[in-house]
């Protein structure tokens, strides 16, 4: 064989075996698009298997991606309706119709069972008292007296001015009656993770409302994201839960990956159950932010 003819066919053979290799090389993007690609049909398994119906919306803060499922559905907001509560009551102390600080007797006549509060009789007690209680006890009586304080037209028409239309606040804490008349308090995971930014960014408020918010959100509660993420991570969030409902909404503020995580379940079988989901959405959720936080644009754990 001549020595032209050997060195061709030698060097196509180089060429074939080298050629499955070449294939084989992920571009970076690629890979980290299989790792969202993953996370994002366990979320969905975690949901869709759930004894009941439960959506979400979870935000990426630093690139705006997000995962989602049934974002745009109402469903019973439980206690996450306090967060536009505490939202109109920042407003307004805003714009000097409120003073945060100025104490007064508690107003009985919306004590309702659901909180220390309804057991004290009639501390004096200013909205900023009240605004704790409500967001990190999730105090109903606390609650009740803000809504009366505030309106709840002015709450709703507020949360219409952030463009969130599927949040409606319909009645008072322990209202059975307002239940059963289908006059539900409804928001979606949409909706919560639009009005947690408004916070997070203050949208609307001073840089002390702002503070105020982000300072009562902080404190430690014990909710289904809070179990799923480290006690070390800062979560500043509310949750919320009635028969066969459980909701969580909050901004995790994981370094170098900050994210809004807003879940919400309902028709639930067993009362645990929804818990149980919303926890396992969280630690996914967690799982798959804390290895954006600390990884090359290869998937390399660099700390």
């Amino acid at each position: 064989m001549r020595p032209g003819v050997r060195f061709a066919l030698i060097s196509a053979a180089v060429a074939l075996l080298l050629a499955p290799a070449a294939a084989q090389e992920e571009h970076p993007d690629t890979l980290a698009g299989t790792l969202r690609a993953r996370t994002a049909r366990r979320l969905e398994a975690i949901a869709s298997e759930a004894d009941g119906v439960v959506g979400y919306r979870i935000v990426d803060l630093t690139t705006g991606d997000h995962f989602s499922r049934l974002e745009n559905t109402a469903f019973p907001a439980a206690s996450t309706i306090k967060l536009a509560i505490l939202y109109e009551l920042l407003r307004q102390a805003d714009a000097g119709a409120i003073d945060l600080d100025k104490v007064e007797p508690l107003d009985r006549s919306r004590a309702v069972p659901g909180g220390l509060l309804y057991e004290l009789g009639t501390p004096l007690l200013s909205p900023r008292d009240l605004a704790v209680a409500m967001i990190v006890q999730s105090d109903n009586t606390a609650t009740n007296v803000l809504i009366t304080r505030l309106g709840m037209d002015s709450v709703n028409r507020r949360m219409r001015e952030l463009g969130l239309t599927g949040t409606k606040l319909r009645r008072y804490m322990i209202d059975l009656e307002a239940a059963r008349r289908g006059d539900e308090n409804v928001t979606t995971p949409a909706d919560l993770v639009t009005l947690l930014m408004a916070f997070h960014e203050r949208k609307g408020l001073s840089e002390e409302a702002g503070r105020t918010a982000d300072r009562i959100l902080r404190i430690h509660k014990l909710t289904p994201i809070r179990t799923g993420v480290p006690s070390s991570v800062p979560v500043a969030s509310k949750s919320g839960e009635l028969e066969g409902v459980r909701a969580d909404a909050g901004i995790v503020y994981l370094e170098r990956r900050p994210y809004a995580f807003a879940a919400m379940s309902t028709y639930m079988g067993a009362e645990d159950a929804g818990t149980r989901t919303l926890e396992a959405l969280a630690r996914e959720s967690y799982n798959y932010f804390s290895r954006l936080a600390t990884v090359s644009r290869y998937g390399r754990q660099i700390r």
